[in-house]
């Protein structure tokens, strides 16, 4: 009995080989397009996508065309092709502006350029594209079902952009660049207000201050310790009892030490 389903299976799967092999050779569109829907229906997506290559063309201003280039797209997004999955969602919501399907694929081909973001420590171009893209479905369907899942995709994208700025900033830090980490902190602090790196912010744009003063040549000494000394008061204001208090406190320790010298 196994034997027999196995052979059973064996003569399907070699008809439905030969099937498509036709599909793809014949001239005859409408096969093609019987071919790639059941191949789309079945799941076999990269497949039917080698069909709607090649009859695309042909069906543009057809009354089918709705349903392949729907099915097009959805087969680019399932094979996570998501630049040509991106670029054929916008094509569809351009061209079937009267679609029952046009949100779905206005968010589909946002959310497509979501998943082209990179990690945050490589360039964030996609990432930004991926939020102008979605910020638009956001403002064109405010009431849609996918309206939720748009806006934590957008708010996870703009977190990862902040931690790139976060962390270009640090670097200038790490490497004691300490005059250019005062100035990105300062224009991070700025540009994030409400960001979930400020108290890190905060405490790195201090410790740039402090190293910054206790380097410096007698003559630029006690205005950089002064600007440290107000970086420091930034940082307990946030919260005075920041992750950072104990090194906080020993480093604003040394400053008023310092600053004692130049008040004799």
């Amino acid at each position: 009995m196994k034997k027999i389903i196995s052979l059973l299976l064996l003569v399907t799967l070699f008809c439905s080989c030969n099937e498509y092999q036709k599909a793809l050779k014949t001239e005859d569109i409408a096969v093609k397009f019987e071919m790639a829907t059941k191949l789309y229906d079945a799941g076999k997506y990269s497949k039917a996508i080698r069909i709607f290559e090649q009859i695309a063309p042909a069906y543009r201003g057809k009354p089918q065309a709705e349903k392949l280039f729907y099915m097009f797209a959805q087969s680019y997004y399932k094979t996570k092709q998501y630049y040509l999955a991106g670029y054929q969602f916008e094509s569809f919501v351009s061209g079937y502006p009267k679609s029952e399907k046009i949100q779905e694929a206005a968010y589909l081909g946002a959310k497509s350029y979501s998943m082209l973001s990179p990690v945050y420590s490589l360039d964030q171009a996609d990432t930004v594209k991926a939020i102008d893209k979605l910020q638009t479905f956001i403002d064109t369907y405010p009431n849609s079902e996918y309206l939720t899942e748009a806006n934590v995709t957008v708010k996870a994208l703009s977190e990862k952009i902040e931690k790139k700025v976060y962390e270009n900033a640090k670097g200038y830090n790490t490497i004691s660049d300490f005059k250019s980490a005062i100035v990105a902190f300062d224009n991070f602090i700025a540009d994030y207000p409400g960001t979930t790196f400020k108290e890190d912010a905060l405490f790195y744009k201090y410790d740039s201050a402090y190293q910054l003063a206790i380097n410096s040549v007698p003559a630029k000494m006690q205005e950089r310790l002064n600007v440290a000394v107000v970086a420091h008061s930034n940082l307990i204001k946030f919260d005075a009892n920041t992750k950072y208090k104990k090194k906080a406190d020993e480093m604003f320790a040394r400053i008023e030490k310092d600053l004692q010298k130049f008040t004799k």
